[in-house]
């Protein structure tokens, strides 16, 4: 099988530290194009990676006759740009959040399933190790019956991730639509469905942008889920953990309960009602702040299933899911109710 051809949109910081990267290293990948409205930013990563380099977005697409396109771009651009390349005949790598409102969503869902096309969202939670390894042990029935969780992702903010860094378009709500909630929490939302195997059917949100100067975008937000199968608990997005990164996650069950990435040696530990514990060694959860996260499996599985013609874990639907909640807790904030998914 000859080498499928990439074209990648947009050339800030999460193509350069993880899209272009993991694509060089795909054996079965070549990258023909990226794109970037900053013409010398285009130039400069095109010879980086001996790629063409271009300012329109449709030129790229069309003109590279790629068979792949990466959408790394700021929020608002994710479905006009996914929905021209599915239209276009390619297959769909997006970042998240998928979409700036449920309609967008099924746009580019729509296109994509008319095109015949594979439409995958970027979301790298559920290829961590340790999260494999919970789901795996919930679905086994290891901690029985599950009651709740708390789930949290914080950072200090992008300015210290984003090639632009406090000029950058995630402060800017035209352009990102979201802040914490939708750079992290959206994450967040999609893991802890994925292991828990379940759907959400209720929200409610308290949410604050006061962390941040120049910004119009929240900074943090704190969720409370309500599963379908009624379990309950909280999920936090923050741009204030300015003292260091925490991705961590702690679900509780009727036998024992399960903390994720809370520990400095141990990816996952299970700690059992009869007094037992049993210590993950599974490597530590790839941050921002430890080097990067340049094998993210995102684009490997992505590359896989266009190879193998397969369903990708985060189909659109699969990212329609986790946006959905996203949105929620934002009519949760402004109504100062519940909300039923």
């Amino acid at each position: 099988m000859d080498k499928l051809k990439v074209a990648v949109i947009g050339c800030g910081s999460i193509a350069i530290h993880r899209h272009l990267p993991e694509y060089q290293a795909n054996p079965f990948v070549e990258i023909v194009a990226v794109c970037d409205i900053k013409e010398e930013r285009a130039q400069l990563t095109g010879s980086k990676y001996n790629a063409q380099a271009y300012t329109d977005y449709k030129q790229a697409i069309t003109d590279s006759k790629a068979d792949l396109v990466s959408v790394c771009l700021p929020n608002y651009l994710h479905a006009p740009v996914s929905v021209f390349a599915a239209e276009q005949g390619k297959h769909v790598l997006c970042e998240k959040p998928m979409a700036t409102s449920e309609e967008e969503a099924q746009q580019m869902i729509e296109a994509s399933n008319n095109a015949g096309k594979k439409l995958m969202i970027a979301h790298n939670q559920r290829f961590v190790p340790s999260h494999e390894k919970a789901k795996q042990l919930i679905a086994n029935g290891e901690i029985g019956k599950v009651y709740s969780f708390r789930t949290t992702f914080g950072h200090g903010g992008p300015e210290g991730w984003s090639i632009d860094g406090k000029e950058s378009w995630f402060f800017r709500k035209e352009e990102a639509f979201i802040g914490a909630l939708g750079d992290l929490g959206v994450h967040k939302a999609d893991m802890i469905r994925y292991i828990l195997g379940t759907e959400f059917s209720e929200v409610a949100a308290m949410i604050e942008a006061s962390a941040k100067e120049n910004s119009d975008v929240d900074d943090q937000a704190v969720t409370i889920l309500r599963s379908e199968n009624g379990i309950i608990g909280t999920l936090t997005a923050s741009w204030a953990y300015g003292a260091g990164e925490d991705n961590s996650t702690v679900i509780y069950g009727e036998k024992g309960m399960l903390r994720l990435e809370d520990d400095p040696a141990y990816g996952l530990i299970a700690t059992y009602t009869d007094g037992s514990k049993v210590n993950y060694e599974l490597g530590q959860i790839q941050t921002n702040d430890s080097g990067g996260q340049t094998s993210s499996g995102v684009v490997d599985h992505f590359v896989d299933s266009v190879r193998n013609d397969t369903k990708p874990l985060i189909d659109g639907e699969e990212g329609y899911k986790s946006l959905q909640i996203i949105l929620a807790a934002l009519e949760a904030n402004k109504t100062k109710k519940n909300i039923s998914l």
